[in-house]
């Protein structure tokens, strides 16, 4: 797993986001225009949506559910306790508890990943439908923005305001439009159809990928001293909140009858958070989210905390549910 670490520490992606932080802070004359900017993001976000729509396309998830309860469950509850303690412990203003409350609601592909593999080396291999389930996780993402927009809306004044009319507005906004739209035109349009878009939204993903976070990077370092007022309460949240989603879910998953190994991977991606796939969807719902507070601690803070030590923690916390 250090070697994973370490990969994924120098991997483009990292390091473009904190030459984007380099860079504002030696001030540099580097600027990428708003719509550029712009396009990135709907690039990114459609191209999320479209992906994670061919995974659900050809997941197996017949007759499991109760792993499809624990997953929705996840949707919800990982989110909203996110937000709240965001918000209310660590107070952070509503936009950036959502900014937060989306990363972490997420999840990381690459301790996907590692999960999979330790579960592997310790003979609790997780079943083929996880996959599927944690493609479902993403939706956290709309989840965590619904939650910004309904505390928005009763900050500023319209605390009657009908539920439907909060959805809807939400909805409305570019971020959930495409991933949603993505998601429903990535799981409807066949292997087939999907291979003749894939040059272009799966091959040069991760290339747009770099050029986002090098502009996250830029936008974190003119940020960093609002980072410092809750860099103590953020470090351990970052590593105190995957714990308890990890602990939460694989206790959940335990109670649904998914085996150990399949319990253990849900737990560790529900103790992940996206530094890859949310970040785009904060930054087109909400502009004025802080990244070097949510995005900072999601690949700063959580993510080598769970290749390091988390991953193997929720193993223990699933072999304790499953009485082992």
């Amino acid at each position: 797993m250090d070697s994973i670490l370490i990969e994924n520490l120098v991997s483009p992606i990292t390091l473009a986001f904190l030459l984007g932080i380099l860079a504002t802070l030696i001030r540099s004359d580097l600027e990428i225009p708003e719509p550029v900017i712009r396009i990135f993001a709907i690039f990114l976000l459609f191209s999320i949506g479209l992906q994670g729509g061919r995974e659900l396309a050809t997941a197996d998830l017949g007759n499991i559910g109760g792993a499809i309860a624990v997953t929705g469950a996840a949707v919800i509850l990982i989110p909203l306790i996110a937000f709240i303690v965001g918000r209310y412990v660590i107070g952070l203003s509503i936009v950036n508890a959502a900014g937060v409350a989306a990363l972490y609601g997420s999840v990381s592909s690459v301790t996907f990943v590692v999960a999979r593999s330790y579960g592997d080396s310790m003979g609790t291999p997780m079943e083929g439908y996880i996959t599927g389930l944690v493609a479902l996780m993403e939706l956290g993402i709309l989840v965590a923005l619904f939650y910004g927009r309904l505390a928005l809306s009763r900050a500023e004044g319209q605390s009657g305001a009908p539920l439907s009319a909060i959805l809807m507005e939400t909805l409305r906004g570019r971020g959930l439009l495409l991933l949603g739209g993505g998601l429903i035109i990535g799981a409807a349009s066949g292997e087939a159809n999907f291979e003749r878009i894939e040059p272009f939204f799966v091959d040069l993903f991760r290339g747009v990928l770099v050029l986002f976070l090098l502009e996250m990077g830029m936008t974190a370092g003119r940020h960093l001293k609002e980072f410092a007022k809750v860099g103590g309460r953020m470090l351990a949240f970052g590593i105190i909140m995957p714990m308890l989603n990890g602990f939460i879910i694989t206790g959940l998953a335990t109670f649904a009858g998914l085996p150990m190994g399949s319990a253990f991977v849900l737990g560790a991606v529900a103790a992940s958070a996206s530094y890859i796939d949310a970040p785009a969807a904060v930054r087109a719902t909400f502009p004025d989210a802080n990244p070097s507070i949510y995005l900072t601690a999601s690949l700063g803070i959580t993510f080598p905390f769970m290749v390091l030590a988390g991953v193997p923690i929720v193993w223990q916390m699933a072999r304790f549910w499953q009485g082992l």
